[in-house]
């Protein structure tokens, strides 16, 4: 592949950095798992990463101001009866985090704003419903209190959370196991990439199965897929010699790709993370050392090497700071949480800029934290875009987080009916501030 930049790009100058050691979180014991998740998330709040815990499975939730030295006795949230496979804050509410285990289990929880001080067993509501271990877990983008959750089963299931509901299960599309699953911007479609070597795109409220693509790409390793601007789709992949692949499709036509270019032969899956307000994807492999960013666009090739942030120590996992989290005076447009063997490393993507106003170009309004529909409204049909908000003063959160509300009666534990997707009796809500 050419790395030689012959275009003019906003983006051509981007360089990472890794933050003063400082700034970092140690001593931190990351999961050994050999899972392909990112093991790690991350808000303007808290940083969340999975850890190694004798008999179960935790993860630790962190103050972002917590860095330097953390003791072994820190609280960690220890509810799952086997190693937890991944974690994701709600986008809706900073103090919400879901997380999927191989107990086969998914368990939502509500961390105080200034951290854990005793660690957390009881989840504010688990969700049963998946007969293998679950490791994906989506929030929708838009619609309050929506969470896909894909397992080991074959399954993808799409949860009314504040009811503790399964209102959609996908269980007769993919033959094999899933590797990744995600929503579109509006989240009115799903994709997901299997062990089956095809890549769909799902209605989500039905379930059925949009389009679809076998092998995207002919290697037998792992397939990431996301989409991107303008509904078309990014994946990564292996070739048939192993080669770490990415390309880009158009679903309109999904016979052959837009562009499909050979990275190197590393084994490690690459994570893609996407930034819609710059078009710039970030290629993460787990077990590298590096982070290599794309610019995505309308002219051929489409996907234009951009530049590579290198380091000495292999990452275990990736955490990616949502837009509204990052310093807009330094020119930053990208922050990530590096796992290392015992410690979380914050590495900065800055576009280099000689004015210390504000960069239009670099930050046009972005997603904020308000969600657009309610989870009823969603599953009803109820398609809306995000609700953007502007950085320019830096964002700062003007209402009040969005409550997470869940009826008594799921406090600990949803009933068995909730798999079945029957509406469990109510004795009223609580309110969670």
């Amino acid at each position: 592949m050419s790395r030689k930049v012959v275009r003019t790009s906003k983006f051509r100058h981007v360089f990472g950095q890794a933050l003063k050691a400082d700034q970092c979180y140690d001593d931190i014991r990351i999961s050994q798992m050999t899972w392909d998740s990112n093991f790690c998330s991350v808000n303007p709040k808290f940083v969340a990463m999975i850890v190694d815990a004798s008999g179960g499975g935790a993860f630790m939730v962190l103050p972002l101001s917590k860095t330097g030295r953390i003791d072994m006795s820190y609280p960690t949230v220890c509810g799952h009866t086997g190693p937890v496979l991944d974690i994701e804050f709600c986008p809706h509410n900073d103090n919400i985090i879901a997380s999927g285990s191989e107990d086969c289990s998914v368990m939502i929880w509500e961390i105080p704003d200034s951290g854990l001080t005793t660690s957390l067993t009881d989840p504010v509501v688990k969700l049963d419903g998946h007969s293998k271990r679950v490791g994906i877990l989506s929030w929708h983008p838009t619609a309050h209190n929506v969470l896909m959750s894909a397992g080991c089963d074959n399954v993808v299931i799409l949860w009314n959370v504040a009811r503790g509901e399964a209102v959609v299960r996908i269980d007769s599309v993919h033959t094999d196991m899933i590797y990744s699953a995600c929503w579109n911007r509006d989240g009115s479609r799903i994709l997901t990439s299997c062990k089956d070597k095809t890549m769909r795109v799902l209605d989500p409220r039905k379930g059925t199965v949009l389009i679809e693509k076998e092998k995207p790409h002919e290697g037998s390793r792992p397939i990431r897929a996301v989409f991107v601007a303008d509904g078309k789709i990014l994946s990564t992949g292996f070739s048939r010699m192993s080669e770490r692949q990415v390309a880009l499709w158009d679903p309109n036509n999904f016979k052959e790709p837009l562009t499909l270019q050979e990275l190197d032969t590393s084994s490690g899956v690459l994570l893609p993370f996407y930034d819609p307000d710059t078009g710039v994807v970030y290629l993460c492999g787990k077990g590298d050392s590096s982070i290599r960013y794309f610019e995505v666009t309308d002219e051929a090739p489409y996907v234009h090497y951009l530049s590579m942030y290198s380091s000495k120590e292999s990452q275990k996992g990736m955490g990616y700071m949502p837009k509204r989290g990052l310093e807009v005076n330094k020119c930053e447009i990208a922050r990530f949480y590096k796992l290392h063997e015992r410690k979380c490393e914050p590495i900065v993507m800055t576009v280099p800029r000689k004015s210390d106003l504000f960069q239009e170009d670099l930050y046009p309004d972005t997603v904020g934290p308000e969600p657009s529909a309610e989870a009823d409204e969603w599953f009803q049909g109820k398609d809306a875009p995000p609700i953007l908000i502007s950085l320019k003063d830096g964002f700062a959160t003007t209402t009040k987080a969005k409550e997470f509300k869940v009826h008594k009666s799921l406090l600990k534990t949803t009933t068995a009916s909730a798999g079945r997707g029957e509406r469990p009796q109510s004795t009223g809500e609580q309110e969670l501030n």
